[in-house]
């Protein structure tokens, strides 16, 4: 039962980060370091950072499926080794960058627990 309440907590987390760049995305670039120039920058955080993250977090809850769970996880793990190896490799070990990557492998454990 504990599980599963993360698992949920998880998935809400992750709808949330979405509804924050699909409803303010201006709101986000301090965080990510992304500087949307004009409408199309816009609509790409929007779009990736909102509806996809809304999806991903979304899915799980309404199929109610432990696979859908996994998968959610295996996404979060996927993120934080790629961040990983991008933040040496581009030399952006910054405090959003560590939060970032600490949420995902947090996240990402929890979520592939069955």
């Amino acid at each position: 039962m504990f599980i599963q309440i993360l698992h949920i907590t998880a998935a809400v987390a992750t709808i949330l980060t979405g509804l924050v760049s699909l409803l303010k995305p201006e709101s986000v670039t301090g965080f990510t370091g992304l500087h949307p120039e004009g409408g199309r920058g816009i609509t790409e955080i929007r779009a990736v950072l909102g509806g996809f993250f809304i999806a991903l977090g979304a899915f799980p809850l309404f199929v109610q499926s432990p696979i859908a769970y996994m998968m959610l996880g295996v996404a979060y793990l996927a993120i934080a080794l790629v961040r990983g190896v991008s933040m040496f490799v581009d030399k952006s070990v910054t405090q959003s960058n560590v939060i970032s990557l600490v949420v995902e492998i947090v996240f990402g454990i929890i979520l592939v627990i069955p």
